[in-house]
């Protein structure tokens, strides 16, 4: 047989991926995070019409006509519900993307580059670490205009320092390794051994990173919207609880108000978690052997 008749192995990340599907947790987490997805792209077509529309008398329990009820002003708590998915998972997937991208940038150059620049960076990185992140969250949001955006912006600024501090531990473990050196050796450009020599050694860490920052983003969104900080006009479930908490629907034992959109928070945040434990035991080297090990005592109980 001739070396071209030789399959050659997948490549690493896509073991890994394939890895990462065949997980009970990541599967289970992937199919509740499609599952909510699908339901805020079909929102138009699960909940017609405008979710602050009056579509019956004020706190009516759940029933065959209303599903999950109606608010304390005859609203559709199922129609509130189901739009407000949009503006909380959009508002975590853009905190989370914002701040892996910035926390990967900052973290990379100040592990990679070293010297004063890396003094600088971390500096800065630990001056956001040490900072009460809720205090400065509130200040931030109080003082700048309500709206889906700032919102976003708050949470990017409060949140990136974890990950780049992550991040340039990582990187410089890196820079000593061998082929690094090669490349400088070649006379690589300091952006192409960073984001091509370096970086697709740490995707596990920056998915991992991103995972964090998405349950960061939407848990923080839910909670300066409660209380009052964010466009409380708008349909989100940190909204659909502020209205719930301002009407009295605890007192008044209304609890299919604030019950869906806090459990759907808890329910995603749950998803990506076992997403990201998964990720964690599929990268932690210590993690991998404990799973290997379950797996053959599992195999031996099924045998004896």
């Amino acid at each position: 047989m001739t070396d071209s008749a030789i399959p050659s192995a997948p490549p690493r990340s896509a073991r890994r991926t394939l890895a990462l599907f065949s997980d009970r947790k990541a599967l289970a987490g992937g199919i509740i995070l499609l599952l909510a997805a699908a339901i805020a792209l079909l929102a138009p077509v699960i909940a017609p019409g405008d979710p602050n529309d009056f579509v019956g008398r004020p706190n009516q329990p759940p029933s065959a006509a209303f599903w999950f009820g109606t608010t304390s002003s005859g609203q559709d708590v199922l129609a509130q519900t189901v739009w407000g998915s949009r503006i909380s998972l959009s508002a975590g997937v853009l905190v989370g993307i914002l701040t892996t991208a910035l926390g990967t940038l900052v973290g990379m150059t100040a592990g990679y580059v070293r010297g004063r620049t890396d003094d600088l960076l971390s500096l800065v990185v630990n001056v956001f670490l040490i900072m009460p992140s809720l205090p400065l969250l509130i200040v931030l949001a109080a003082f700048l205009p309500p709206g889906h955006t700032t919102i976003v912006l708050v949470l990017t600024v409060t949140g990136w320092a974890w990950p780049a501090r992550v991040l340039r531990a990582q990187t410089l473990a890196l820079r000593e390794k061998d082929f690094v050196i090669a490349a400088e050796m070649l006379g690589e450009t300091r952006l192409r051994i960073v984001f091509v020599e370096i970086l697709p050694n740490m995707l596990s860490i920056v998915a991992a990173s991103f995972v964090g920052s998405v349950v960061y983003g939407i848990g923080a969104q839910a909670g300066l919207e409660f209380i009052g900080l964010g466009d409380t006009s708008a349909v989100s479930w940190g909204t659909n609880l502020y209205w719930a908490a301002n009407n009295s629907s605890l007192l008044t034992g209304a609890w299919w108000t604030f019950v869906p959109s806090g459990a759907c928070i808890a329910i995603v945040a749950f998803a990506f978690s076992l997403l990201n434990y998964a990720i964690d035991e599929l990268t932690n080297p210590r993690l991998r052997s404990q799973r290997g090990l379950r797996r053959a005592l599992r195999r031996r109980r099924r045998k004896g």
